[in-house]
């Protein structure tokens, strides 16, 4: 072979991997629109990647409804102060969380590794929904996630939230490390008891087996901190999704 042809062939094979490496970094655009192409019910659709999406049968949210209840296991919270490092990733706003913090579930640490808010709440009660959630997302060493979900209602102004809320990105973009800390512990509620249930993922690809510890006392932001969040997204929170014979076990001790 020539070596103008040599050239050509190994001209040919980086554009075909160029090519097969953009397709591979190019995820499928999903939206939270009531209808479309885009829309939760069509999730599963949009890649083999977001099969669960569609045929899961433990996804989430699910609404709070039926519990049992019973003494589980208490949430040890070993949580320490976080640099604000805050993006629009264009579904939400997220605060990726310093290393060294963790909780504690059922003899298993999960690290913290970020926050993120939906606006309604995803999760409802007794087919009530919240104003907002916030999701607090944690990883064992082994990939394992556990979720701690916070309801908030509408109530008195939460400084716990003031930095977070005051710097919301408006446009989407890269993760930025401001000059601020925040407290996760301080963003929840005193009462740590809670509701939990094995679910997914509420965002493709809506992966199944994620720990999910929704606390059962809401917390309180003023109307206008809640206002911040809905400004920036009318809606971002995925429709309740069957039980499908699931339990929902509800903490019944108390235990700040």
């Amino acid at each position: 072979m020539s070596l103008r042809r040599l050239f050509v062939f190994a001209l040919l094979l980086n554009v075909v991997w160029v090519v097969s490496v953009m397709a591979q970094e190019e995820k499928p655009h999903w939206s939270y629109e009531a209808e479309g192409e885009t829309s939760p019910s069509m999730w599963g659709q949009l890649s083999p990647d977001y099969a669960l999406c569609g045929t899961g049968k433990t996804q989430s949210p699910i609404d709070i409804a039926s519990t049992v209840a019973t003494d589980v296991s208490d949430i040890a919270f070993n949580y320490a102060s976080s640099a604000l490092t805050i993006f629009n990733n264009g579904h939400t706003v997220q605060v990726n969380y310093d290393g060294g913090s963790e909780i504690v579930y059922n003899e298993r640490a999960f690290s913290l590794a970020q926050f993120h808010v939906h606006h309604p709440s995803e999760h409802t009660l007794n087919g009530e929904a919240f104003p907002l959630e916030v999701h607090f997302v944690h990883k064992d060493a082994d990939g394992n996630l556990a979720v701690v979900g916070v309801l908030v209602k509408e109530g008195a102004e939460n400084p716990a939230y003031a930095e977070f809320l005051a710097n919301l990105p408006t446009e989407e973009g890269e993760p930025t490390t401001l000059d601020y800390t925040v407290n996760a512990l301080e963003m929840m509620p005193a009462e740590k008891t809670y509701y939990t249930y094995s679910g997914s993922l509420t965002t493709p690809p809506c992966s199944e087996g994620v720990r999910w510890l929704l606390l059962t006392t809401p917390i309180e932001l003023s109307a206008e901190q809640i206002e911040a969040v809905g400004m920036l997204f009318e809606h971002n929170a995925r429709p309740i999704q069957s039980l499908n014979a699931r339990d929902v076990l509800q903490d019944t001790l108390t235990h700040p």
